[in-house]
């Protein structure tokens, strides 16, 4: 007798992410999408402006962000029951990642040194949203791993209870890890900015 089930959590993010879960059986296993929303402004202040207004709104704080990232699990879990042992036949853990970045419309209007700014800023926006899917995709492979390594049971759903407490606790830990790298990325904000921002000055001036 073999037995499908789905598998479903509940995963909360931090101030740039956008998380929801749901069940999902999707071909592409691990899958990520990039999607743009566009600002104006010809001066450092606009911008900020038209990020603050044009941002992605995020469940987590009810505010908007200069981006985000929404991430989907889902998967699928077949048992397989004989001679009164429940055994995991397969385990397979979907993931999608979608980012939400911003793009600026006006850069040809405005001064080059703003654009400098723009290039440095819009970098790092992505570079934080790729390290939220990174770690979406760490918590998606570990939550697979542990699932096939399940031991078999005298029933299927004494099984089905462990899969859901795994499952519970691997994106209970998906979520602390996601907050977790918010207030470290929040708290370095400004020296990490400097530091780019001398990079590319220094790059433009060798060209």
């Amino acid at each position: 007798m073999k037995r499908i089930s789905r598998l479903a959590a509940i995963v909360l993010g931090g101030p740039l992410l956008l998380s929801t879960i749901t069940a999902a059986n999707a071909e592409t296993r691990i899958k990520k999408t990039i999607t743009y929303f566009d600002i104006g402004g010809r001066t450092a202040a606009e911008i900020d402006a038209e990020l603050s207004k044009k941002g992605p709104l995020t469940q987590s704080t009810g505010g908007r962000h200069p981006g985000a990232t929404q991430i989907q699990f889902g998967g699928d879990v077949t048992y397989s029951s004989s001679g009164g042992r429940c055994a995991i036949e397969d385990a397979t853990v979907t993931l999608k990642t979608k980012l939400i970045l911003p793009r600026w419309k006006n850069r040809s209007k405005a001064p080059s040194g703003l654009g400098l700014i723009w290039d440095s800023l819009s970098a790092d926006i992505k570079r934080h949203e790729e390290r939220h899917a990174e770690i979406a995709r760490q918590h998606a492979r570990e939550l697979e791993s542990r699932l096939k390594r399940l031991r078999p049971e005298n029933s299927c759903d004494r099984l089905q209870d462990k899969v859901a407490a795994i499952t519970d606790m691997v994106t209970a830990n998906h979520d602390r890890a996601q907050m977790q790298f918010d207030r470290v990325e929040s708290k370095n904000f400004e020296e990490r900015m400097i530091r780019i921002l001398r990079y590319r000055a220094q790059q433009r001036e060798q060209r």
